[in-house]
């Protein structure tokens, strides 16, 4: 039964003979051509995915985290590692919907149909459009670090480790690469979702923000329809080696430590919330990609806590940024970063995800792993590492090298 705060649109004569990839191209082509800010995702295991558009950058909520509860607004959450005011925290309205599952019809927001149902009538019945023009980041493309530069900073936080400023820290680094011709991100997202099916895959494109492409492994926080809290502790990596199963992997005391550094960091924050009553699962050894990581998962079924409508909300603002991304104590790790690491990471290890779109009171926030940024002529691409007592630069390194591939893929 349709939504009630929902209009459907039937498709008009010139894309009724498209098929569903087609449809989504057309309305993606048309949000680009009107400058409209849009997000298209896939979740992990879903076999279709799904697309929002933001009658306007004006409409676009700025500053504040998503409420993750059934009475807060559907959108797309876009947040930065930092926020700031050339990287904004962005939440974009879900006004247009479209579901790949359900390719009959796009829905429109109650609230935006006077505005938008003409606009977007007049969108659909313009002829598909074959090259799309994606929105591009006006701020400078951040400088790559050399091995030699990356290794000087590894070394910098193992020193701070090793003095106790911090006890944990995250390095990372930004790569550039020459965008390949006639390279596509729609159709990139569709090869990360194909190559892919665990992770969260999306594209975000916003004018004055710039488009980002991504795949990533890491929840940060999910509220599912059986009002079930979902977060997760993913840390430590080695390559998947051929014909040797995942349960066999072997880790280094290194990765470890880095694990439960990440696992306690989460318990802390259910306990700033005097949270007790949660389920933990692991670390046990999971799939990403071509990679392994260690992964802990906590749960807690919202109707066993006395104010479920806040609990993810107050998380959210707990965990980010996780200590996966930036490391333990959360300021001084954050201040090393912000004194040692050298450029600004924009929205490479913030948070991405949707809120209320497939029904109220769901909502998927995932941390944004795995990504790159889509420039003009280039590609930025991001990976990072965390860092204990026993780090190796070169090693480190290396780590960085494995998890660029990921993304990298596309640009083959």
């Amino acid at each position: 039964m349709p939504a009630p705060d929902l209009r459907y649109l039937p498709w008009p004569a010139v894309a009724a003979d498209l098929d569903a990839p087609a449809r989504l191209r057309h309305l993606v082509a048309g949000a680009l051509r009107t400058d409209r800010p849009l997000a298209a995702w896939r979740e992990p295991g879903a076999g279709h995915p799904r697309l929002v558009v933001a009658r306007s950058l004006e409409a676009t909520y700025t500053g504040l985290p998503p409420a993750l509860d059934a009475e807060a607004p559907a959108g797309f959450a876009f947040f930065p590692f930092r926020d700031s005011d050339h990287n904004p925290a962005l939440f974009l309205p879900a006004d247009v919907r479209y579901d790949l599952a359900h390719p009959e019809a796009v829905a429109v927001a109650a609230t935006a149909a006077r505005e938008l149902v003409p606009l977007l009538t007049a969108w659909l019945a313009l002829p598909p459009v074959a090259e799309l023009a994606w929105h591009h980041s006006p701020q400078p493309a951040p400088t790559a670090a050399t091995e030699a530069e990356y290794s000087a900073l590894v070394s910098a936080g193992v020193a701070a480790i090793g003095a106790r400023a911090v006890m944990k820290v995250v390095s990372s680094r930004a790569a550039r690469r020459p965008l390949p011709a006639g390279f596509d991100p729609l159709r990139a997202f569709a090869k990360l979702c194909d190559k892919y099916p665990r992770a969260f895959v999306s594209l975000v494109s916003v004018p004055g923000v710039g488009t980002w492409l991504g795949a990533s492994p890491e929840v940060l926080a999910e509220v599912t329809a059986g009002g079930q809290f979902h977060t997760m502790a993913l840390a430590g990596t080695q390559p998947l080696a051929p014909d040797v199963p995942p349960q066999y992997a072997i880790w280094r005391q290194k990765e470890i430590e880095e694990q439960a550094l990440v696992a306690r960091y989460i318990v802390n924050c259910f306990k700033q919330l005097r949270l007790r009553e949660y389920h933990e699962t692991g670390p046990r050894t999971v799939v990403a990609g071509q990679l392994l990581h260690l992964r802990t998962d906590f749960e807690v079924d919202l109707k066993n806590v006395p104010s479920p409508a806040s609990l993810g909300t107050d998380m959210l603002r707990l965990l980010h940024p996780t200590s996966a991304v930036g490391g333990m104590p959360k300021a001084a790790a954050m201040a090393f970063l912000q004194q040692h690491e050298g450029y600004d990471r924009a929205y490479y290890s913030g948070f991405l995800g949707p809120v209320n779109v497939a029904a109220p009171g769901i909502s998927g926030l995932y941390v944004n792993l795995r990504c790159l940024q889509v420039r003009a002529d280039e590609a930025v691409l991001y990976a990072g590492t965390g860092l204990t007592e026993d780090s190796d630069p070169t090693r480190e390194w290396q780590e960085t090298e494995m998890k660029l591939q990921t993304v990298a893929a596309v640009l083959n």
